[in-house]
């Protein structure tokens, strides 16, 4: 069956076929959430209540986008779950060693074929870029997430997040002139070919 025949049978209680627009969407959601939430414990739990949340409201969805549809409940959770943290500060849990140390690159992290010096610099990296999108306004990290991390097109992006059109492209150049700034002082860290396209910059 295609996307729109599981979602047709999901919305007449057909489980197994709401489990396949899981499979198709799992690692999608679970993304969305990790870059607005930049912790994985609570995009995990984020993600599993998105499903949750959309099986339950299937009958209001509409057509266009699914997926449009799947990411606006996510992010609707991730704004309510920056909201909490906002009137309950917490720290987040990172692994640690026996010592009671931050563990800097848990073995579930690493690539067996990766040499250290390479995990070690694309760890800071994805460090550099998720404190860049932290710092942004949420709205403005949204749209980011949205189009530069999945893929989303415009129209995509403003049935997520219910924006018009130009508000979703002026949000988007905004947010994409923020980072840059951000980034401007971690460009040794980006990959060679990011660094010789600004060295060729006027």
């Amino acid at each position: 069956m295609d996307e729109t025949e599981l979602i047709h049978a999901a919305r007449q209680g057909d489980i197994d076929a709401f489990n396949r627009l899981v499979l198709l969407y799992q690692d999608m959601v679970f993304t969305q959430a990790l870059r607005m939430l930049g912790e994985a414990a609570p995009a995990e739990d984020v993600a599993q209540e998105a499903f949750l949340s959309a099986y339950r409201n299937l009958v209001y969805y509409r057509g266009g986008s699914f997926r449009a549809w799947l990411l606006r409940i996510a992010s609707n959770l991730c704004y309510d779950e920056l909201r909490r943290r906002k009137r309950r500060p917490t720290v987040p849990l990172e692994p640690q060693d026996e010592a009671g140390e931050e563990i800097e690159n848990p073995h579930w992290s690493i690539d067996p074929g990766e040499l250290p010096e390479d995990r070690l610099e694309r760890a800071e990296l994805e460090r550099a870029i998720q404190r860049c999108l932290d710092n942004l306004p949420e709205d403005f990290r949204q749209v980011v997430v949205l189009i530069d991390l999945q893929g989303l097109d415009y129209s995509e992006a403003a049935q997520a997040m219910r924006k018009p059109l130009g508000t979703i492209k002026s949000r988007l150049a905004r947010a994409r002139f923020r980072l840059r700034e951000c980034l401007e002082g971690l460009w040794e860290l980006l990959p060679d070919e990011f660094r010789l396209e600004r060295e060729r910059m006027p």
